[in-house]
């Protein structure tokens, strides 16, 4: 069985998901990826709670509605593609529609519903902390920073970012923080 998992942002996650899983007697673990574990047939609710108990104590959490599992999807998918070299360029009302096999307009509808924004504003808050952490590495210049993160050009790129960092990119560099991934 599958479970499903909220707040895995990246590879520290499956591993203390993986830590948290194993110490559950009741849970044989066959696997964990991000965004899930997968376990040995059907456990009862009482071990789901269980589970969903101590992944809460590690900033986790049990997905249980086919709403939160679609925004869990589209998130994962999201941040996949943030992290891609072209992904930004990628069309993602394709992507996510073919992905997921729902319509963009479904998908929308249940993202907006249970986030409270749009998915727009959530990959161009995933697409800000990518630029965050690329200024923070200082290995690119600001010019391939924007290509690599699909803007069009440097201003468009320092405009979108100041508008949601209240800073330039340049000013950024200098005293820079990110943001969790799981905070987006």
């Amino acid at each position: 069985m599958k479970i499903r998992i909220k707040n895995m942002v990246c590879r520290h996650c499956v591993a203390k998901v993986a830590e948290v899983t194993s110490c559950i007697p009741e849970l044989d673990l066959l696997g964990v990826e991000l965004g899930s574990v997968t376990v040995e047939g059907n456990p009862d609710d009482k071990v789901i709670d269980c589970l969903d108990r101590e992944l809460r104590k590690e900033g986790f959490e049990v997905i249980r509605s086919r709403e939160e599992a679609i925004v869990s999807e589209i998130k994962a998918k999201l941040l996949e593609l943030s992290r891609e070299g072209d992904g930004m360029h990628a069309d993602i009302v394709t992507i996510l529609q073919d992905s997921l096999c729902m319509s963009y307009r479904n998908l929308s509808r249940i993202f907006a519903s249970t986030e409270g924004r749009t998915i727009e504003n959530y990959f161009t808050a995933l697409r800000i902390e990518r630029i965050k952490e690329l200024l923070l590495d200082g290995q690119i210049p600001l010019s391939e920073i924007a290509f690599v993160t699909g803007f069009s050009s440097v201003p468009h790129l320092s405009t979108r970012f100041k508008q949601a960092t209240g800073m330039t990119p340049t000013r950024f560099r200098e005293i820079g923080i990110r943001t969790s991934l799981s905070d987006i």
